[in-house]
């Protein structure tokens, strides 16, 4: 026998007396599962190989291929932090779940919904199938028969992936033509999370920021690099708009911008940039002294952007990050108007625009600015113009 088929032997036997330790628990295990949900749990090797029961289902005669399939099962759950439930040769549906010694792999729990009609029993469906394959994980943690912690932080990390994913299909439907285009698209509502302390919206923003500054310069490391030191800029600038110090965010800035030339790889990158913003961040958070002249104009652009819609003074209030009540007093501090007839004003104005340079019907073009009903509109339009929409439409050609 060779030096490495004899390590990989010793190897499999301490396994197999690791699992034979494991028994007393699986077995109890076993009799709950199978007095909940009517099915077998049987405990495998990581070659998929039944350790006292070979078969999962009664009467199924396991050959390679089902354990090769058991195996697949076992491997894709530590993978994910989930019980995976994989197609058995047989037909029946098997799920997975790993036992692990500390963060070492050392079998996996089986569990299988027989082929319809061969057990004697009803069927489950596939979400009763789900529900069970998540029952089996939950007594294998309880159990202490895996490893809870290291599968959390596979789910964890499944789904940022799928985040991920998620942002790039969003970027590849949209026409930017730069990364600074699609940072000027989320400024506001960035830096309006940051100011709410909202730092989850905060992250999904700058996930999306950040996707597309890797779709954009993928296979390109220095282009993927200056696109990274753009919007740590544009971050900064924003941050010291914001309020930030700016003597502390360009210190802590340029002793990172010297480690950026010497990172290679995305995820150091990635790592480098995270660590970036979330400084950027606490520099905006923590500094309480805001322009009002940011948070307003971030409630204007807001009102601008949804013209044709109900806005109440509350939604952009929350926009500004500022209260209802103090957001009513800005206003009129600064436009010398109510909320109310400022947005009157904003959505005359584009009807205005609109009648003077669309071919749009008044009625439409009512509807567009946010009005409902067409005779309010004439009687606002002529209150703000002194005329009627038709009157100013005629004029102006």
């Amino acid at each position: 026998m060779t030096s490495a088929a004899r390590d990989k032997h010793e190897e499999t036997l301490v396994m197999l007396r690791t699992l034979e330790e494991v028994r007393p628990l699986h077995e109890a295990l076993a009799r709950e599962y199978l007095r909940a949900w009517g099915l077998r749990c049987i405990l495998a090797d990581t070659h998929g190989q039944g350790v006292h029961d070979a078969a999962c289902v009664p009467g199924c005669e396991v050959g390679p291929e089902c354990a090769a399939v058991r195996r697949r099962a076992i491997r894709e759950s530590v993978r994910w932090g989930e019980p995976t439930v994989l197609l058995c040769p047989s037909g029946a549906m098997i799920w997975a779940v790993p036992v692990m010694e500390n963060a070492v792999l050392i079998g996996g729990l089986i569990a299988a919904e027989a082929v319809p009609g061969d057990s004697g029993r009803a069927s489950l469906s596939p979400s009763e199938i789900h529900q069970a394959a998540q029952d089996l994980l939950a007594r294998a943690e309880e159990a202490n028969l895996t490893n809870a912690a290291l599968l959390e932080l596979r789910r964890a990390a499944a789904r940022r992936e799928s985040e991920r994913a998620e942002a790039i299909h969003a970027v590849k439907d949209q026409d930017y033509h730069s990364i600074r285009d699609l940072y000027l698209v989320e400024e506001p509502n960035l830096i309006s999370a940051i100011k709410r302390g909202d730092r989850a919206t905060a992250r999904e923003i700058i996930n999306r920021v950040l996707v597309g500054i890797y779709f954009v310069g993928r296979d390109r490391p220095l282009l993927l690099k200056s696109f990274l030191l753009e919007l740590v800029v544009m971050m900064s600038r924003s941050a010291v708009e914001a309020g930030g110090d700016p003597s502390e965010l360009l210190g802590a800035n340029y002793s990172s911008f010297a480690e950026l030339a010497g990172i290679e790889g995305e995820e150091p990158l990635c790592a480098w940039l995270v660590a970036m913003l979330e400084r950027i961040m606490d520099a905006i958070h923590t500094h309480h002294n805001y322009p009002i002249s940011v948070l307003l104009g971030a409630a204007i652009r807001y009102m601008e952007e949804h013209l044709s819609e109900e806005i109440s003074r509350d939604d952009a209030a929350k926009v500004a990050c500022l209260s209802p009540t103090h957001f009513s007093r800005v206003i009129k501090q600064t436009f010398g108007q109510s909320f109310t007839d400022l947005l009157a004003k904003m959505r005359i104005d584009k009807a205005r625009e609109m009648l003077y340079l669309t071919e749009k019907s008044i009625i439409q073009i009512s509807l567009d600015c946010g009005f409902s009903d067409q005779s309010y509109f004439t009687k606002v339009f002529k209150k703000h113009t002194g005329q009627t929409p038709g009157e100013y439409r005629r004029g102006r050609r």
